[in-house]
């Protein structure tokens, strides 16, 4: 029988909203300490307006934020 792999780590950028991170993942502020995510699925903030930062609170709704979900136009690779 072959070992499982560890489910790989998914992150969506949802179109006017969060960052989505689905799977087997750690998160950390900068100094290395861990942030307890208390699920499995967290919704990252990508506006700066969240009040439960780094974690999403819809507050990107209330002040419109926009952003694509994909890759945005005018990025270079380098």
């Amino acid at each position: 029988m072959r070992p499982s792999k560890p489910p790989a780590t998914t992150i969506t950028p949802y179109r006017d909203g969060p960052l989505l991170v689905r799977g087997d993942f750690r998160l950390q502020d900068q100094d290395g300490n861990e942030i307890d995510p208390r699920r499995e699925t967290i919704a990252l903030c990508r506006c700066g307006k969240s009040r439960m930062r780094p974690f999403c609170d819809g507050s990107h709704k209330l002040v419109e934020f926009r952003a694509p979900s994909a890759l945005e136009d005018g990025r270079g690779n380098g």
